[in-house]
């Protein structure tokens, strides 16, 4: 890793403008090194004054951090509080009819929810959910649209204690299914369909027939939001509707006052094994993680129109979507729909229409916006936009500019920003009213974030050299376990090798320049990165050889203009090599289509190639670093004396 050179050199640089400056939440980079500087003098005491700033405290913690268990570190972990109380209830008295929510449907329909508004929808469900026998602890999965009511649940199970796990509602039965089981839960909360881009997709029946595969015992309700009216199958005495359950149900509910390490949620992330992570977040450490973020690296003020365009099925939905947001008392906007219907202008009206001053977006969907139409953005009146970000992968210094020069006119700053599902908010990002920026870089880690990049034994690289990219120090808003399997976590996130377990791997590479920025070169191990969303290659292989026509596959990913990685399946027949002709597209297509089945669309390889074996070492170990070049078109230069089959590397180069 020490050898690895950056091949990027970007000498361009746009520093805040002095309007800019002036009014931001932390002016000048004298004002970041100063906070910088205190969480370094007095690390606990910064983190301290930071919780006992922004959280609302039912009862006081004593307790900072409690690293007597490393790495299970915790944090705050005498103090009680309630995170729907802190997103909700924190502001009826002082702006009750705020909008919390602007909501655009897929068909154009606004709906402005305000806080007063959404504290009776999340009160109302919370109670409809006690009266189903759900209580603090049970974990409820939640596979919904990107609607108001997504939140509204999330926002119910935190107000009662329970355990969310949001799965995203374009993932197949199969990973609905292994979710339900691995989180044991009590409850799944979904509607009879989505809506996107015109066309419906059925939600309910996913959920049944996940259930159906046997093994989730554990559901003892299924609450259905009527999004769409279609018929759907309903089983008396398990399904229930939520218009129903809410309708007697009263406008106030307690709050249950739980502990700071109470999980708030568990999300499920791709593992580079077959079996998704469960990573688990606590309540107070995570949601303190979102405040200090959207305050510093949002630059968040109260006159704000926020809009974070991810689904709450991820963890950026989560963080600046449903808690940072609201925890903030922030007006935003959450869109159903998909950038290109009915026309590839919709986000630009969006923010026309809606007067958006922040937005936050994948680079996927800004590549795939400069393909539908480079001058698009100049149709439509951007002027109310002040910040712009960006999320789930790095940025190419070219999407970047068009980012910074179309959209933002040259005059936003963009956040670019590095952090992880395990990290629950940002970790590396620029404050847009201190540091100045170079496309391609998220910059600088925010104050209280130790980065660093070393060597695979845990020593600091020189800079202009790759490395490990870690976090030293433990953090408030970190992946607290990986749900029922601690020592996952432990080998995953804290491996012995490293600094003897002391350092948070975050499994991606990175160096630094000549100014201490930090570049993000790729993942370490066999997890893909396809449209900011990851991907286990495992996940991949396991679907395709569950295929009856497969023997064996392997999978990697290789540069994508619009993806940022494309899938590249290197297949196995158990029957003969197929030839050219309809034979060959009727199998390719068939897989792609079986992959789609297994785990979902986001999931379907972009290329599928055959082969008679897999390029193998003696010991029967898979070479994928000759498939990664084979998938590039690369010329194979690295040695492959070890492999068993070298001539089977010519009838992969074969692009089918």
């Amino acid at each position: 890793m020490s050898t690895i050179e950056s091949i990027l050199h970007e000498s361009r640089r746009f520093s805040p403008s002095k309007d800019f400056i002036q009014q931001a939440n932390v002016s000048g980079m004298d004002a970041y090194q100063t906070l910088c500087d205190q969480a370094q003098t007095d690390y606990q005491s910064f983190w301290a004054q930071q919780a006992r700033d922004h959280l609302i405290w039912h009862k006081s913690f004593t307790q900072t951090l409690d690293d007597s268990n490393a790495p299970f570190y915790e944090w705050f972990s005498d103090g009680e509080l309630n995170i729907s109380y802190n997103c909700i209830d924190r502001h009826l008295t002082t702006q009750p009819d705020k909008d919390a929510i602007i909501f655009e449907s897929d068909e154009g329909e606004v709906i402005r929810v305000t806080y007063r508004d959404l504290h009776q929808r999340i009160c109302k469900l919370a109670n409809a959910l006690k009266a189903l026998n759900i209580q603090k602890n049970d974990r409820i999965v939640i596979y919904m649209p990107m609607r108001i009511e997504a939140v509204v649940a999330m926002q119910a199970c935190a107000r009662i204690g329970a355990i969310h796990s949001v799965v995203f509602g374009g993932f197949s039965s199969k990973s609905l299914h292994e979710r339900i089981i691995d989180a044991g839960a009590k409850a799944v909360i979904t509607a009879d369909e989505q809506v996107r881009g015109g066309k419906h997709h059925g939600l309910k029946t996913t959920v049944d027939e996940a259930i159906g595969m046997g093994g989730a015992e554990s559901v003892e309700t299924i609450v259905v939001y009527q999004r769409s009216g279609s018929q759907i199958p309903f089983q008396p005495g398990r399904d229930v509707w939520w218009h129903e359950i809410v309708e007697k149900a009263s406008t106030e509910c307690e709050p249950e006052w739980v502990n700071a390490e109470h999980p708030l949620f568990t999300l499920y992330t791709s593992g580079s094994t077959g079996k998704p992570k469960g990573v688990q977040h606590s309540s107070a450490g995570y949601l303190l993680g979102a405040m200090v973020s959207m305050k510093w690296v949002f630059d968040y003020k109260p006159s704000d129109i926020f809009w974070c365009t991810a689904d709450v099925g991820w963890i950026t939905g989560h963080s600046y979507v449903t808690y940072g947001p609201l925890a903030m008392g922030a007006t935003q906007v959450i869109f159903e729909g998909i950038p290109t219907y009915p026309h590839a202008g919709r986000f630009w009206e969006i923010v026309d229409k809606h007067k958006v001053t922040t937005f936050y977006t994948a680079p996927t969907a800004i590549r795939s916006l400069i393909k539908l139409g480079a001058d698009l953005p100049d149709k439509y009146s951007l002027s109310s936009l002040r910040l712009l970000g960006s999320v789930g992968e790095p940025i190419n210094p070219e999407a970047w500019m068009w980012f910074y020069e179309k959209v933002g006119h040259s005059r936003c700053p963009i956040v670019d920003t590095w952090w992880q599902t395990e990290t629950g908010s940002h970790m590396i990002a620029p404050l847009p009213g201190a540091a100045p920026l170079k496309p391609g870089s998220c910059t600088l880690p925010l104050p209280g974030i130790f980065a660093a990049i070393v060597d695979e034994t845990g020593r600091d690289v020189e800079n202009g050299q790759g490395g490990f990219l870690v976090i030293k120090k433990p953090f408030p808003s970190q992946i607290r376990t990986l749900w029922g399997n601690p020592e996952r976590f432990k080998k995953t996130y804290f491996p012995q090798e490293i600094n003897n377990g002391a350092y948070y791997l975050a499994g991606d590479s990175a160096h630094r320049d000549e100014d201490g920025y930090f570049w993000i070169m790729g993942r370490i191990d066999d997890v893909l990165n396809v449209s900011g969303h990851r991907l286990g290659t495992m996940e991949i292989e396991s679907a395709l050889v569950a295929n009856s026509l497969v023997a064996e596959a392997a999978v990697v990913g290789k540069p994508h203009d619009i993806k940022g990685e494309a899938v590249v399946a290197f297949v196995v027949l158990k029957g003969d090599y197929p030839q050219e002709g309809e034979e060959k597209i009727k199998i390719i297509n068939e897989l792609r289509n079986w992959v789609a089945q297994e785990i979902g669309p986001i999931a379907k390889p972009e290329e599928i190639r055959f082969g008679e074996n897999l390029p193998k070492t003696r010991s029967g170990k898979i070479m994928r670093r000759l498939l990664r070049a084979l998938a590039k078109g690369e010329e194979i230069t690295q040695d492959v004396s070890t492999l068993e089959n070298p001539a089977i590397l010519d009838q992969l180069k074969q692009l089918n």
